[in-house]
């Protein structure tokens, strides 16, 4: 057995990954709310898998809908794993599916609701959207055109509409194009073709998503989650003498074949037959952690599609990803996302006064990866979050901090992560590490040791691909808000 010798990194190394992928920016909006968001990822495998995109649209900004103006904020994590190409894809087109599909909702086809962009990267992300593969998009009208959007319903309905359409291209991209390269044949082979390998990379590799929409014309947070990443709310909940806690609201539950729910769904969407093999040591058909994502298409194509397609759109002797032994009435995964609504109650319209006596106030959304839940319980983010939000400096004590937060068992989720994620967390010993000023990097500082350097330095000083059997990749994007006397245009304030 082979040994390496791994060298601990100095500490500039250390801090210069933690901060590598750092960025924040601050948007003040004339309905008297400043909009904060900070994000941050460290990879454990080279390239990462994972990926992030966020989003601001101006709704109706010259109010020629029946909606009133306001923003829609759009911020989306994505997981990938078998490869990075499946993240990034969604990183650039899952949004835009969304908030096009989100459109049609106000108008008849012929007079879609106007979204303008309120700086030049939400143009750019809409006018990329599926260049990659031709048309990601249908053309065809949304069946939800003519109907209200007032309804929360159909928001969520094309909120699942652009999931589903946008993973059915994936799927159905390399299919497409061996049907073309057949029907034109030349003399390259058809794995020659620069489509060939486009087609198939997002397809094979897969990602789990995770996306926040928050609509301030209509005070809703939709949050839509496909996969194993999670979603996490901090409601600041103030008693009478002025002083309070922390409550934690998992917005999300892990779909993974150890969650309850989604092994009974996974059974009951199979033969009898299959009973003891769709979900094995928690995994689907033994072999896939998620239940839900897109791409996998090797658990989504027929056993003789895939055969077909691999012979003949990519190199002879390429590895790829073998279709499952008990592959046998696919798909086995659906990229069909769950959704939860949750209304922001501080966006009082301003002709309407504050609910008198409120003391629960939803102060910030949490939205991360697995990578960070496998070493961070709901609540320690929560506690550290909302800490950090305070202006706790410094070291803190992990006993004195678990006592800021409460999560009440009917927003504590439920969770699909394994036992030896589990084990991880909860521990009372030792201190947090209140040293950064992106909070995003807070976070995962805190996830591999916090105040111990030791323990820090250790993990991250192991290089891919390593590292993958001690830490996963981890993106995590943080949102939050505060009052603002702003009554002109929109300020946008970022850092990199």
């Amino acid at each position: 057995m082979t040994k390496k010798s791994i060298y601990q990194l100095p500490e500039d190394q250390i801090e210069a990954l933690l901060r590598a992928n750092a960025k924040s920016e601050s948007i003040e909006r004339p309905y008297g709310i400043t909009w904060k968001h900070a994000t941050a990822a460290l990879n454990s495998n080279n390239p990462i898998e994972d990926a992030n995109a966020q989003l601001i649209l101006r709704q109706n900004p010259k109010g020629k809908a029946k909606v009133s103006p306001g923003d829609l904020l759009f911020f989306a994590v994505m997981d990938g794993h078998a490869g990075p190409h499946t993240s990034r894809l969604l990183s650039k087109a899952l949004i835009p599916a969304v908030a096009l599909e989100l459109s049609t909702l106000d108008q008849p086809s012929t007079e879609r609701r106007s979204l303008e962009p309120s700086n030049y990267s939400a143009l750019t992300y809409l006018k990329s959207t599926l260049h990659y593969l031709g048309s990601l998009l249908p053309a065809s009208i949304s069946p939800f055109a003519h109907i209200p959007s007032e309804d929360p319903k159909y928001v969520q309905l094309a909120i699942q509409t652009a999931f589903a359409n946008l993973d059915s291209e994936i799927v159905n991209a390399p299919i497409r194009v061996l049907e073309m390269l057949q029907a034109n044949a030349g003399s390259l082979k058809p794995w020659e073709h620069p489509m060939a390998e486009a087609s198939m990379l997002p397809a094979l590799s897969g990602s789990c998503a995770l996306l926040a929409v928050l609509d301030t014309a209509r005070r809703d947070l939709h949050v839509a989650v496909t996969g194993d990443s999670r979603a996490v709310a901090g409601y600041w909940e103030e008693d009478v003498n002025g002083e309070g806690k922390w409550r934690v609201e998992v917005l999300t539950e892990d779909q993974t074949g150890r969650n309850v729910n989604e092994y009974q769904r996974m059974v009951a969407e199979h033969p009898p037959e299959e009973a003891s093999f769709v979900i094995q040591r928690g995994r689907v058909l033994g072999g896939l952690e998620p239940t839900r994502a897109f791409g996998d298409s090797n658990y989504k194509w027929p056993r003789e599609v895939q055969e077909r397609l691999t012979s003949s759109l990519l190199p002879p002797g390429s590895a790829f990803r073998k279709c499952p032994t008990n592959l046998k009435t696919p798909p086995y995964v659906t990229s069909q996302p769950v959704i939860t609504r949750r209304e922001l109650h501080f966006l009082t319209p301003p002709n309407q006064k504050q609910r008198s006596g409120s003391k629960s106030n939803l102060r910030f959304l949490v939205l991360a990866t697995d990578g960070l839940w496998d070493e961070l319980s709901s609540s320690e983010v929560v506690s550290l979050v909302g800490a950090y939000l305070n202006g706790r400096r410094g070291n803190v004590s992990k006993s004195d901090l678990a006592k800021s937060v409460f999560t009440p068992a009917e927003t504590a989720g439920i969770e699909g992560k394994s036992t030896e994620s589990k084990a991880k967390q909860g521990s009372t010993e030792g201190e947090w590490a209140f040293v950064d000023e992106n909070v995003g990097t807070h976070l995962i500082r805190n996830a591999f040791g916090g105040a111990d350097r030791e323990k820090l330095h250790q993990l991250l000083s192991i290089p891919a691909p390593y590292s993958r059997r001690y830490r996963d990749d981890i993106t995590v994007t943080v949102v939050w808000w505060e009052p603002n006397e702003q009554n002109g245009e929109a300020k946008v304030k970022a850092k990199l």
